[in-house]
């Protein structure tokens, strides 16, 4: 049974019957965990080997673990900065906020695989523009090329421990207000404006291998009706055509608010297959995934399949206790454990 075209999340720290039932349907590809399914190391690590022997090819197991606020899993694990603390210090010395970044990106990725987590959804290649609270300190810098820069630091310490990036969220969340997990988001910017600035960190990313990006749910009126995850517009013109984007792309949560103008989660699931998602989320709605399940008609193409099997984390990596007795890991986490709230750092 390949992998299927939908991620979806589960009940509590441990597979209910219920949760088993919607892993085994063979439209179900990954499983995205929140902090509602962490209680510690070891019981993370025992959840994530059973969601990976339920199936083979082995489901992907994701999590939204960025750093700062967006941090799913903390007891047990070294704090991360928010980005924003990194992009104060590349105010200063870019040279030491990459080389920051790139620790921050080993430990992130060396401590959930440990876990037997897949990827998280990082980097937010978001252009801070002062405006969005959603977006606010998860984005590196106002600066395209400060983003650019970091989030290549960032993919290069996930890289060290075996992990790709996903950048999100495509073509850039950062100039809209509103946030959709709550109501639709509408950014009326031409398409000048937006390739000038918040497409610079996505287009440079994607030249350094990218594996994965995320569709964000705003609506930009001026090139299409349609949010960019459900825009054959924004993901197989401008990403796939123009920019030349051969990875992985996921939808963001389809059953945020900001997506619910658009019909039922069937409905929307194939609007953003159609445009060019290969893999959609549902998150924090049982009954619209059980819904999704039993209504979808999607057969999976091979080239999702094999985007998909790149998504895949690094096996037989150290165990979290092993890790934490290494040294590269022990500087690196001091390290991060240096910058401070204000993001002040000594510099070289």
């Amino acid at each position: 049974m390949s992998l299927g075209p939908v991620m979806l999340d589960i009940t509590s720290t441990q597979l209910s019957p219920e949760d088993k039932a919607r892993l085994l349907h063979p439209l179900t590809g990954g499983v995205i965990l929140f902090t509602r399914n962490y209680d510690s190391v070891e019981q993370l690590t025992s959840l994530a080997a059973e969601i990976h022997a339920l199936r083979t090819p082995p489901l992907l197991i994701a999590v939204d673990h960025e750093g700062g606020r967006v941090q799913r899993f903390r007891k047990d694990f070294t704090p991360l900065p928010a980005m924003r603390e990194l992009g104060r210090i590349w105010d200063k010395s870019p040279r030491r906020a990459r080389h920051l970044t790139q620790q921050a990106g080993y430990v992130l990725a060396a401590e959930l695989s440990a876990c037997g987590i897949d990827l998280s959804f990082t980097p937010v290649l978001d252009v801070d523009f002062g405006q969005s609270s959603v977006i606010s300190d998860r984005a590196f810098h106002r600066i395209p090329q400060a983003i650019a820069e970091l989030a290549h630091s960032l993919m290069l310490g996930l890289k060290s421990a075996g992990m790709v990036a996903v950048g999100k969220h495509f073509p850039g969340h950062g100039h809209s207000q509103a946030d959709t997990h709550f109501e639709i988001a509408v950014d009326g910017r031409t398409f000048a404006d937006i390739e000038l600035d918040d497409l610079i960190p996505f287009r440079q990313m994607i030249g350094f291998g990218l594996a994965g990006i995320m569709a964000a749910h705003v609506i930009y009126p001026e090139m299409d009706r349609h949010p960019a995850g459900f825009s054959h517009f924004w993901l197989k013109n401008i990403l796939r055509n123009n920019l030349g984007f051969d990875g992985c792309i996921f939808s963001d949560d389809l059953s945020m608010q900001g997506t619910k103008g658009y019909g039922s989660i069937t409905e929307r699931a194939e609007a953003a297959l159609q445009a060019g998602c290969d893999m959609v989320l549902v998150c924090n709605d049982f009954q619209a995934t059980d819904q999704l399940l039993e209504t979808l008609q999607w057969e999976i193409s091979a080239a999702s399949v094999a985007r998909l099997a790149r998504m895949r984390g690094r096996r037989h990596v150290p165990s979290m206790i092993a890790l934490h007795n290494d040294a590269n890991f022990m500087l690196a986490a001091r390290e991060i454990n240096e910058i401070g709230i204000d993001g002040q750092q000594l510099l070289f």
